[in-house]
């Protein structure tokens, strides 16, 4: 609950601290004493955005600090969730700055907006006059719904598995999209491919290749340039053996006659054993030569495909072309396992359907069991209230599509009267009756939701006379188990409250400043005898206050 509340320099308020207890807190003033911009400074506590406009004295910031005490309250894994350090007695700052920069602190602990409204639902839960409009909204009259049927832990495993629905919806659309763009491109990545593939390039030494072509294509000349070769090295009377070898037996005779000739000897000798090995191999290479026409063609053609390939697909070596044919494999292989994938995906869909489907049908058979309890409550309270032939009726159905909290329809019904037929409540009730509504909405609310503490803004809007003492009683039997604060203009309930705040505005040095002071038993009777009857206070009206703390 709701223990301390610090406002500094926030519109009106300079300056206010105030500490709360646990039952029902009336709050009352004037109307423009400044009870909105008390709501306006707890708002930002809960993560509302706020301006520069909220700052009373733009050279200083703006703070708001609330104290909660929470240790009764199982909230301890929502501050694991959110990697916060749980305190019983929980702090939450915020700081507007000059600059119009925004700070919040949980225990200290620097947070963003989005984890103060996390934090916020579980702390507190201001009803506005805006929030009755909620009344008519399909998530607000499912919430009413799961929380009778304690749906929670049902729609998280719906709601995970809804997530996971639709990300494999996206696949399967992603895939979808690439097989058409698939077959767009598959006969020509195909052709492509086959091309490659004929060039069997892997089995190709570019090197190699073009060396041969170099060699048929020049056979005759190396022919002939080859066999004077051997001629200069092997004729019969004046090749280089014949005259090496004549000198070689020369310089045998020599040899024997000193160091010098000898020497000479070794090295004729290592010239004509190098001489008559080059003679050798000469004659190899005469023998493998052979005039191959058909041979240099095939090399010339394998030679132009390479080439024209190259050319084609902007590569300069083998490897390029090769890694390209990689390439054109994979997305030819992608596109004939993309049909796989797609029936893989979409049986993955049906069992994730079926999944769902399952679920929806629990959350809606949990709906459908509480909704008798729900009617039979409302009617009930509201007959107490003043509305003795008020008639509900909840049409809920299930339909084929899967929505974000299961794949009910509702629609709200409501009778005012006897005879009238039923209709939306956004038609067929009024404003006060939509005050009284929600009360009861929320009186029911209480008994199966674990909230610390809820603040009504004037819900008794439209209400007055014994109405109003009833709505007093039902706020007042539910602050018997959570804190209730009550901004009103009716004496009725501000008298019903355990404590009583007022706000009003004082002017000093021509300052006007917001103010909320808890009034004591005296005081108490003063304020409801000017909510009974005006700035002068008459004795009929102290003695109807006093009647009415009573």
């Amino acid at each position: 609950m709701l223990t301390k509340l610090t406002i500094q320099n926030y519109a009106l308020i300079e300056s206010l601290h105030v500490s709360f207890n646990n039952g029902l807190s009336i709050i009352t003033g004037e109307t423009g004493a400044g009870k909105s911009i008390l709501l306006g400074g707890l708002s930002l506590i809960l993560g509302k955005r706020a301006d520069l406009s909220v700052i009373n004295d733009a050279s200083s910031k703006c703070i708001v600090e609330a104290t909660f005490d929470i240790a009764n309250y199982d909230l301890k894994e929502i501050f694991k969730q959110e990697d916060l350090d749980y305190e019983p007695e929980t702090i939450i700052r915020r700081e507007i700055l000059p600059s119009g920069k925004s700070r919040a602190f949980v225990n200290d602990s620097p947070v963003n907006l989005n984890i103060l409204s996390i934090l916020g639902e579980h702390l507190i839960d201001i009803h506005s006059q805006h929030q009755t409009l909620e009344l008519t909204n399909n998530d607000f009259q499912f919430d009413i719904l799961d929380a009778l049927a304690k749906n929670q832990n049902i729609l998280s495993d719906y709601k995970h598995n809804l997530s996971e629905y639709k990300t494999k919806l996206k696949n399967l659309e992603a895939l979808f999209k690439q097989k058409s763009e698939a077959i767009k491109e598959h006969d020509y990545n195909s052709f492509l491919l086959n091309e490659l593939l004929e060039a069997e390039l892997k089995t190709v030494n570019l090197e190699d290749l073009e060396e041969e072509q170099s060699t048929l294509s020049n056979v005759e000349f190396v022919t002939e340039e080859l066999s004077l070769s051997s001629q200069l090295l092997n004729e019969e009377q004046v090749g280089v053996l014949q005259n090496l070898s004549a000198l070689k037996s020369s310089f045998a005779k020599l040899s024997g006659i000193s160091k010098a000739y000898e020497e000479l000897y070794n090295r004729i000798v290592s010239s004509y054993i190098e001489l008559d090995d080059l003679q050798s191999e000469i004659e190899e290479l005469q023998d493998g030569l052979e005039l191959n026409p058909v041979r240099l063609e095939e090399v010339n053609a394998k030679l132009r495909i390479i080439n024209n390939l190259m050319q084609k697909h902007s590569a300069e070596s083998i490897d390029k072309l090769l890694s390209i044919q990689n390439e054109l494999d994979e997305k030819v292989q992608s596109y004939e396992t993309i049909d796989d994938d797609t029936n893989k995906k979409g049986k993955e869909i049906k069992l994730q359907t079926k999944k769902l489907d399952e679920l929806a049908k629990a959350i809606h058979e949990n709906r459908k069991k509480v909704i008798p309890e729900f009617i039979q409550q409302m009617e009930s309270i509201l007959i107490d209230l003043g509305m003795p032939n008020a008639k509900f009726k909840i049409d809920l159905k299930l339909s084929d599509e899967f929505y974000s909290n299961g794949k009910d329809t509702i629609e709200l019904l409501f009778s005012a009267n006897k005879g009238s037929e039923f209709l939306p409540l956004k038609k067929a009730a009024s404003g006060g009756e939509l005050s009284r509504i929600m009360l009861a909405i929320k009186s029911i609310l209480t008994k199966y939701m674990n909230l610390p503490t809820i603040m009504f803004d004037e819900i008794d809007t439209g209400v007055s006379g014994e109405i109003s003492t009833k709505m007093a009683d039902i706020m007042h039997q539910m602050s018997r188990s959570m804190q209730v604060f009550s901004i009103t203009h009716l004496p009725q309930i501000a008298a019903k409250g355990d404590n009583h705040f007022k706000v009003y505005k004082e002017d000093i040095n021509d300052k006007t400043t917001t103010h909320l002071v808890k009034l004591n038993q005296d005081e108490r009777i003063v304020e409801i005898a000017q909510m009974l009857g005006g700035k002068k206070i008459s004795t009929s009206a102290i003695a109807h206050a006093k009647q009415l703390l009573n």
